[in-house]
């Protein structure tokens, strides 16, 4: 899966921009929502597989002094998103907050775009009003959350900027990139034939985990180096530090997220977290290394980071930190299984940087799951899982209808994705995805990597 490029949205509250992001993504993706076993805060969506579209203040606490929440909202665009989206009430006068926000902005040498919402309303003020706030015509657009006034072409606005003309040809109105496109996409990124794209390509490992759990210090052990500043004052880090090793031939890149923002308090979700750096990281990265401390009691933010990167197709490691600090780690591995049963196929490290027990098996955890990321099987040993579990659990359906599955291809690879084609296939119930899932990963464990599934009509089959 191809890194996506960050749009995010800023602006002040009243501005609606969660419904901005609710109607851009409603006719072509699910807005990332709440699954079994999984904790997740409805800040983000993943549009058309284009991009991925940010409400930065959702990942904010409204409590917090407004200077300081709007400037950590803006350096945060500036350092992680490819293109910003401020949204204004259109209804309402620009003040001196708009200005601030408009200026901090524009400043940043980012394309941004000014969007006027709520323009459907009767007291919606004329552009001419927010020509003070230093945005050319071509950068503002009328837009309305309520309505879809002025989204589709938002959306093509947005394509150009981040592809050019050449994306901007693309139809708004497709659906997700078919699973064919994606893998042409593949073979043309893996360039030379030749060369064994495993082990010609850099692997990016990102560290990722809530402040404080010791990412610098493991940093600093892989890369043999104190390059990164360790410190026990939550939220030291606030840049994606970097680092390449070599190991067994291939190169590896290091990349550490930051922590918490504002130093000093205590993190309460996903909004206390410098999320769009760790979102950055994690759509830059193959595999991430999610770093639990083992002397603390897990939250839910570890396991909606835990979500991000599964949703994002990227490979993951548990890393037990601190482990040195603690004497027995058993009771924690059982919380960590049965709070984490979404991920049975995580592999669980227990790590010390303090004495340095088990830091290399990172690495070589690594190369095996970027390796079973690039693992193709064959259609026939497919369709004989697939036979094979519909014979021990058939397809349930309505009444006198029940959904037929036909046969299975693997059709991508990073993360491997299969596409089902079938009969009646909107019948089928999620939970068989899960069940095929087991099914596959029974012969092919796919160790510490999602697999992605598509449910297809087979119209030849009418």
């Amino acid at each position: 899966m191809k890194k996506l490029p960050i749009v995010a949205l800023i602006g002040q509250t009243n501005a609606g921009k969660s419904s901005l992001l609710n109607r851009l993504a409603h006719r072509n993706i699910a807005i990332v929502a709440r699954e079994a076993g999984t904790t997740r805060d409805n800040v983000m969506a993943r549009i058309d597989e284009r991009f991925l579209l940010i409400d930065t203040a959702g990942l904010k606490d409204p409590e917090d002094d407004f200077e300081a929440n709007i400037q950590d909202q803006i350096n945060d665009a500036i350092d992680a998103a490819d293109l910003i989206l401020l949204a204004l009430d259109s209804s309402k006068y620009p003040d001196n907050r708009d200005k601030s926000i408009a200026r901090a902005a524009l400043k940043s040498q980012k394309p941004v775009l000014l969007l006027l919402n709520k323009s459907d309303l009767g007291e919606s003020l004329p552009e001419t009003e927010f020509l003070n706030l230093g945005f050319k015509a071509q950068q503002t657009l009328r837009v309305s959350a309520t309505t879809g006034q002025g989204t589709k072409e938002l959306k093509q606005l947005i394509l150009q900027s981040l592809y050019g003309d050449r994306s901007s040809r693309a139809s708004l109105g497709s659906s997700i990139t078919d699973s064919n496109e994606r893998s042409e996409q593949v073979d043309r990124v893996g360039g030379d034939s030749n060369n064994d794209p495993i082990l010609t390509a850099p692997l990016k490992l990102a560290l990722i985990g809530r402040p404080n759990v010791g990412k610098s210090s493991l940093f600093n052990r892989l890369g043999d180096k104190q390059q990164a500043l360790v410190s026990s004052r939550q939220g030291t880090t606030r840049d994606i530090n970097r680092v390449e090793i070599r190991y067994h031939k291939r190169t590896i890149e290091i990349l550490d997220t930051a922590g918490l923002r504002r130093p000093g308090k205590r993190e309460v979700g996903i909004e206390k977290f410098s999320a769009l750096r760790t979102l950055a990281a994690i759509e830059e990265s193959d595999i991430c290394a999610l770093l639990i401390d083992a002397t603390e009691p897990h939250a839910k933010l570890d396991q909606s980071l835990a979500g991000q990167i599964v949703d994002a197709g990227k490979g993951i490691i548990v890393v037990l930190t601190k482990v040195d600090l603690i004497d027995d780690p058993d009771p924690i591995i059982a919380e960590l299984e049965r709070d984490f049963n979404f991920l049975p196929y995580a592999p669980v490290l227990l790590t010390s940087s303090e004495t340095g027990a088990n830091i290399t098996q990172l690495f070589q955890l690594a190369t095996e799951i970027d390796a079973t990321r690039h693992q193709e099987i064959k259609t026939s040993e497919l369709n004989k899982i697939l036979n094979e579990a519909i014979l021990e659990h058939t397809p349930a359906g309505l009444k006198n209808t029940r959904p037929k599955l036909k046969y299975m291809v693997q059709t991508d690879t990073c993360p491997p994705w299969f596409v089902v084609y079938g009969r009646d296939i909107a019948l089928l119930h999620w939970s068989y995805k899960r069940f095929l899932e087991r099914k596959i990963r029974e012969k092919y464990p796919f160790v510490g990597t999602p697999i992605c599934f598509s449910f297809r009509e087979d119209s030849a089959q009418k």
